[in-house]
């Protein structure tokens, strides 16, 4: 029996954590290592996918205990068995080696156990890796990125290859955190199935990063839905991040939406101060059988914290109980950005902004030959917020490099939250433009355009190209007699194509906009006075005779003939579109900020302008054509690409006080008016630094408590720092000048994000207030190894080392630091900050293993002051005092809570025995 049959019959269980169970074992580096030739500098411990080559009897007596436990499906150790996550241990050659014994140790044990009653199946774990496709590592390069499309595509078909081969049942991509990176792994798994002949079910688990139900990347739940709804997806689901009851109200959302069975394998709750996890078998079960009885799930199983108690606790609960149902998935067109946009029966019309158009736009044009890519886009967020509803970007022009233009703006894109909430159309006449923009894109777009202009087989290929990377796609109608211009050449194309795509290429009927080409009217030539009234013709037919295709338009080349006289282009688009949008046109790519409405053209106008469009009068074009001209003599002030930047149209918050303004542009990441205010702040400051340590740190704060209470997402953060660091480099200048007689720097500090962490937000912020307060700073970046830092402390000499981490595994890569530091014989005072770090941990964990300083910085601004104390040879011994007074506090507080908590048989084994 296959995994989809049974899953049909029944709730199927899912193993538990694999690193929860290992550490269990004590292993050692040694049994890490193994025989091995490994780089004896290297630290392999943690590494967990080698020992399928090292402790493979581990792994199977694992595997063995969740099968006894009563686990349906138990998961490879494979999760970060290929290239990308293996470069740090410089394994990269091992990976695909991991993933085949990896594969065959769990089918090995498998077998072992099923029956015919109870088949027992291997799922191929594939992890997100430690990059992301969507983010850029850097806070002051945007468009930067670590992993490319192309990267990270080669090294998950290397594994999936040879987890196939080492004899999987189902290919689990898990714990996804950017949907870009699930994206290839899908398209590296249906690619390798392919060349192997095989048809595995393919499994999703997103992991939501914090309260706002978003992922790390920034989309919500149904934006992923959205992303995602073009691949043959068995099941969708939710793992890591919370505990069961906080997954809950996510969970509700996924099983109420998607068309897929549905998984959950949550950690054993959220990680306390020390980075454990506090539920046990007993306190989670129950949890989880409100979801079986609620029939919210497929698959259930365990994440971090969980063990083989769990699952024979679930096993219990799910006998006899109904498997949720999938719901059907809408019939009609749903795209996605940051968040989803459906085409539901509310919505009549898609405007799509035009302005991020080179062909379009001269401005636009103008800004991206200057490489002045912020205020290119300062366009996009205005169609957006004049109510784009997508947003169309086209780099073609014969003096760009068009390509790398686009994959640029797209990723500049991508760290505004505030454009990329939208979806995109990515438009481009060439076809490797549009495959790489394709593999920038985390959302599902729309690609502009196909058409069978060169036959069949290219059209075919294309669109295969485009369900590849999950995108609804523009058909134009051309084929490979030219374009059509009659009412009659536009439906003959229409038909073929979307027969072609719906039963050759299997493409959804939502997901095909067929574009029957809006031709410019009103050009002195009598044949091209129907183009207009034929496209209403065609897009009436389309919707009747073509189910679930949607139809769209360029509605500026309508017009053309009227270039310079904005009021009648906009008042022919308001007509065309009147008329259009009831005959069946639902997506045109217009300018959102446009004045004129059908309803605003004064009667004697419209009865021109409609004879012209509709074809209804002869002669009409040239009335419409003496209304221009007198429209014209009228000299109506125009404004390039329609923004008007007067003051009249300033932003309200600009009347607020000076911090409030400055507050609110971090909040914001708006760089516009920085310039002006932080030189009126200079005014009311004594000093420079006095700026950041006041109304600059008060905005970031209020960023940080918004993002802690899920009312901000990455994308957001990333943004508002980097206008920090716009603001203090306005600030730079005056602080050099405030340092009085070439004053000697106060310290050197170095920076690290630890090893296995890419977040930085908080360690840029840290840098930047050091260094405002005459620190050099040396930053390290993200994931740095403790012996890379330990060479760059005594190359440099520095006073001081920081240590940042924002996830959970960072705290434990922060205690093995410290003991490297120590082994290597630094003194140097240690400073920790980060999300998930506490001064508990620090007391607990950290401090008694290092004999130098070790202080937990709650707040970047108090970084300058902690560290002037511990460079003060007169106050750091006090200081010191103080501190180790504060930790053992806490060492007993914790103590004493633990002891109020031991189990009733563990109080009864501490019995006083007057009798021994």
């Amino acid at each position: 029996m296959s995994i989809r049959d049974s899953i049909k019959e029944r709730i199927l269980i899912l193993d538990g954590a694999m690193g929860t169970m290992i550490q269990g074992y004590n292993l050692t580096e040694k049994d890490f290592r193994g025989r091995l030739e490994l780089l004896q500098m290297l630290n392999y411990q943690g590494n967990n996918d080698m020992l399928n080559l090292t402790r493979p009897d581990v792994i199977e007596d694992i595997h063995r205990r969740y099968l006894k436990a009563g686990a349906d499906i138990i998961t490879t150790n494979t999760f970060s068995s290929q290239r990308v996550s293996q470069a740090d241990y410089h394994l990269e050659s091992s990976a695909r080696d991991m993933a085949l014994e990896g594969a065959k140790i769990a089918r090995k044990c498998a077998d072992e156990f099923s029956t015919a009653d109870k088949p027992r199946f291997v799922a191929g774990s594939i992890g997100p890796t430690n990059k992301t496709c969507s983010m850029s590592p850097d806070v002051s390069d945007p468009a930067k990125r670590d992993l490319t499309y192309d990267s990270l595509f080669e090294s998950y078909s290397e594994q999936v290859a040879a987890m196939i081969e080492g004899g999987i049942d189902v290919i689990l991509i898990e714990t996804i955190f950017d949907t870009l990176n699930a994206k290839v792994a899908v398209d590296a798994s249906i690619s390798e199935m392919c060349k192997a002949g095989v048809d595995l079910p393919v499994m999703l688990s997103v992991t939501i990063t914090d309260l706002s139900g978003r992922t790390l990347s920034g989309q919500t739940l149904d934006a992923f839905l959205a992303s995602v709804s073009s691949y043959p997806i068995f099941s969708i689901g939710l793992n890591c991040s919370f505990g069961a009851e906080q997954m809950r109200p996510y969970l509700k959302e996924l099983s109420a939406k998607a068309p897929y069975y549905i998984s959950i394998y949550p950690n054993a709750g959220l990680p306390n101060s020390m980075g454990l996890y506090d539920e046990t078998a007993d306190t989670m079960v129950p949890q989880m059988a409100t979801y079986i009885d609620d029939k919210l799930v497929n698959i259930i199983g365990g994440c971090c914290g969980t063990t083989d108690d769990f699952i024979a606790g679930y096993a219990k609960i799910v006998k006899g109980k109904s498997p949720h149902i999938p719901v059907e998935w809408p019939k009609e067109i749903i795209l996605s950005g940051l968040e989803q946009f459906r085409l539901s029966p509310e919505i009549t019309f898609v405007n799509v902004g035009e302005r991020c158009n080179v062909a379009g736009s001269r401005k636009f044009l103008r800004l991206i030959k200057e490489k002045n890519y912020e205020e290119a886009l300062t366009i996009a967020r205005k169609q957006v917020d004049d109510g784009a509803l997508v947003l169309d970007i086209n780099m073609d022009d014969g003096l760009l490099e068009a390509k790398e233009e686009m994959v640029h703006f797209l990723n500049m894109v991508s760290s505004e939250p505030e454009i990329a909430r939208v979806p995109l159309m990515i438009d481009s006449s060439d076809w490797s433009v549009v495959v790489a923009a394709l593999k920038c894109v985390q959302g599902k777009s729309i690609v502009n355009s196909i058409s069978l202009k060169e036959g069949e087989d290219s059209f075919i290929q294309h669109a295969k190209d485009v369900l590849r990377y999950g995108a609804a796609v523009v058909v134009m109608c051309f084929d490979e007699e030219g374009q059509a211009t009659s009412f009659e050449r536009r439906i003959e194309i229409a038909s073929r194509a979307y027969k072609i795509l719906t039963e050759k290429v299997g493409f959804p009927a939502q997901d095909i906009i067929f574009d029957p080409n809006i031709l410019a009217i009103c050009t002195g030539m009598k044949e091209h006075n129907s183009y207009a009234l034929d496209f209403i013709r065609a897009a009436e037919w389309i919707k009747k005779n073509l189910p679930g295709a949607h139809v769209s338009g360029g509605v500026s080349n309508l017009s053309f003939s009227f270039r310079g006289n904005n009021y009648i282009r906009e008042a022919m688009h308001a007509v065309f579109l009147y008329h259009a949008i009831q005959a069946g046109m639902d997506f045109g790519i217009v300018n959102p900020a446009t004045k004129v409405t059908y309803a605003d053209i004064p009667e004697d106008h419209l009865k021109i302008i409609e004879d012209v469009v509709l074809d209804r009068v002869e002669g009409s074009d040239e009335l419409l054509i003496d209304l221009a001209n007198k429209i014209l003599e009228q000299k109506d002030e125009q404004v390039e690409d329609g923004v008007n930047h007067s003051s009249s149209d300033q932003e309200a918050w600009r009347s607020e006080s000076l911090e409030e303004r400055l507050v609110y542009a971090l909040r914001k990441g708006i760089s516009t008016y920085l310039n002006e205010d932080i030189h009126e702040a200079l005014q009311k400051y004594s000093r420079a630094v006095d700026v950041i340590e006041g109304p600059l740190m008060r905005g970031m704060n209020e960023v940080g408590d918004l993002f802690g209470a899920g009312k901000m997402f990455l994308p957001q953060v990333v943004k508002t720092a980097r206008t920090m660091k716009d603001a203090v480099a306005i600030l730079q200048p005056y602080i050099e000048k405030e340092k009085v007689g070439g004053k000697a720097i106060a310290g050197k500090v170095l920076l690290a994000t630890v090893k296995g962490d890419v977040h930085d937000i908080g360690k840029n912020i840290v840098g930047v207030v050091m260094a405002c307060n005459n620190y050099e700073v040396i930053d390290m970046g993200v994931m740095v190894p403790a012996d890379k830092i330990i060479k760059k402390a005594k190359e440099e000499k520095v006073d001081l080392i920081g240590l940042s981490g924002l996830i959970t595994p960072s705290l434990q890569e922060m205690v093995n630091d410290v003991v490297a530091f120590k082994e290597a014989g630094l003194k140097i005072p240690v400073m920790i900050g980060g999300a998930t770090t506490s001064q508990l941990h620090v007391a607990l964990k950290i401090a008694p293993l290092y004999d130098s300083p070790v202080v937990w910085i709650k707040d970047a601004s108090v970084n300058p002051s902690i560290a002037a104390v511990l460079l003060n040879k007169r106050e750091r011994d006090n200081f010191c005092k103080e501190l180790n007074k504060t930790y053992e506090c806490l060492r007993a507080g914790y103590k004493e809570q633990q002891l109020k908590i031991l189990s009733l048989d563990k109080a009864r084994e501490n019995k006083l025995n007057l009798f021994e």
